[in-house]
């Protein structure tokens, strides 16, 4: 986003927050200062910021107490407390009353300036969605929603494919949005005042799905009380999109290739030779290069689609377009439901960039539909997403603590933790970090921290 983050500090140490102003100016941010607990949640109400930084220990009120009427008023303000008294009680008191995260004084300003910017990362998405579609303008990127690398790629070749008449093969995992990209190469094509029809390949037998292509003659099969027109004439001046063509059998694609070679094919059961003109789009989530090898798909065949290939990263390999994507599909079924969807608390976005999607697109779009469905407030919050977001892989810091924790200084609990999982996995570090649920920067600087580092 363009703006400054505007973080409000928060602390009855007239010296400290001095310090922290100037350090926050000098990263960008712009900032306002409160020194007690009653004058942070004035402030909240009176402006707008983007995060809050706060002393847990104040004279006036408290940090737990103001970060409480601070999320009862607007539960998506990232707040992350800092606090002196390093012990586990403290820490669990502050995450359940809602802080983003904690920081231990004195500071260590890397650690700070790391898990400020993560609090503060999904700020301003309405904004960011808004100037995407601005500038993209009346593109195929209009509806590709994402600005990885992979995605701004994909946008690319849709706009230099998209009015060609090229045959296309789609590629990439079940819910990834192949289909959207196919009708978009169709829209934004000089096909488009013709139709686009869609036929499932994997979901017809090959008599239904040869009847539904390519149409039959009057008593060519038992039922066959009328001569009906088949999907490619239906298309024909238009678009025909294949989806899943990976599951037809042998027979179907040896039928498939003449039809795309020769641009013609015969109804079934009849004798006449039907010409059309049809560009054809298909669609597989299998990889048809190694079903040629494997021998269950015609190398022929492969070549004629594989004119021009497009690939579709699957979700958790582009984590950075999850929060637009969040961000889109709660403004479309608040819309929808006639809602309004103010924003999404942190703890919420954070689990949601974290999950895997094993669904990809389609899953994502279906949690969002539900939490906004089940929201009762005007932010969406970790009570309204499914379970498998919630629990298992994904620890709420709300856990009671084994009793073997309490009382011990966090820093010797969290100094265990990465010599365990490290070992765990063998030193690896993009994998340490992952089971920590910290990035791999933040995990060089505590390994750091703690001396863990080999010499």
């Amino acid at each position: 986003m363009n703006r400054k983050i505007r973080v409000l500090i928060v602390d009855d140490d007239r010296g400290h927050r001095i310090t922290l102003n100037t350090l926050l100016t000098s990263w960008g941010h712009e900032t306002g200062m409160a020194e007690d607990g009653q004058k942070a949640v004035s402030s909240i109400k009176e402006a707008s910021w983007d995060a809050v930084l706060m002393d847990v220990r104040m004279a006036e009120m408290d940090g737990i107490s103001a970060m409480k009427e601070i999320k009862a008023y607007n539960p998506a303000i990232p707040i992350l407390i800092m606090t002196a008294y390093s012990s586990v009680e403290t820490a669990v008191s502050a995450l359940k009353s809602g802080a983003y995260d904690y920081l231990m004084k004195p500071l260590d300003f890397d650690l700070l300036k790391l898990t400020l910017d993560r609090a503060v990362e999904h700020a301003g998405l309405k904004e960011e969605n808004r100037k995407l579609k601005a500038t993209m303008g009346d593109s195929p990127l209009d509806e590709i929603i994402g600005s990885s690398p992979a995605m701004k790629e994909l946008g690319e070749m849709l706009m230099m494919i998209a009015p060609s008449e090229a045959t296309v093969l789609i590629t990439g995992e079940s819910g990834t949005g192949k289909e959207m990209v196919a009708r978009l190469i169709h829209r934004k094509s000089s096909r488009n005042h013709n139709p686009m029809v869609v036929v499932n390949c994997a979901a017809l037998t090959d008599t239904l799905l040869e009847s539904e292509l390519f149409g039959h003659e009057r008593g060519a099969f038992t039922g066959a009380d009328r001569r009906r027109e088949g999907l490619f004439m239906q298309a024909d001046g238009g678009t025909l999109f294949l989806d899943e063509i990976g599951e037809t059998s042998a027979a179907m694609q040896a039928k498939l290739l003449r039809v795309i070679q020769e641009r013609e094919f015969q109804r079934v059961g009849g004798e006449a030779v039907i010409s059309v003109d049809v560009r054809i789009i298909a669609a597989t989530h299998r990889d048809l290069a190694e079903e040629v090898k494997e021998g269950r798909f015609r190398e022929d065949l492969f070549y004629r689609l594989n004119v021009v290939s497009l690939a579709i990263p699957p979700l958790r390999k582009r984590h950075g377009d999850i929060p637009l994507l969040v961000q889109h599909f709660a403004d479309t079924y608040a819309e929808k439901n006639r809602k309004t969807v103010k924003g999404i608390t942190p703890e919420a976005m954070d689990r949601l960039v974290r999950h895997p999607w094993p669904g990809n697109v389609r899953e994502l779009e279906n949690t969002m539909e539900r939490a906004v469905i089940l929201m009762c407030g005007e932010f969406i919050s970790e009570r309204e997403l499914p379970m498998t977001l919630t629990a298992g892989n994904h620890p709420s810091p709300h856990n009671d603590i084994p009793p073997s924790m309490a009382g011990r200084p966090l820093a010797e609990l969290e100094k265990e933790a990465i010599v365990a999982t490290l070992r765990e996995t063998g030193g690896n570090k993009s994998e340490t970090a992952r089971r920590l649920g910290i990035n791999r920067k933040t995990l060089h600087l505590k390994i750091k921290a703690y001396g863990l580092e080999k010499g």
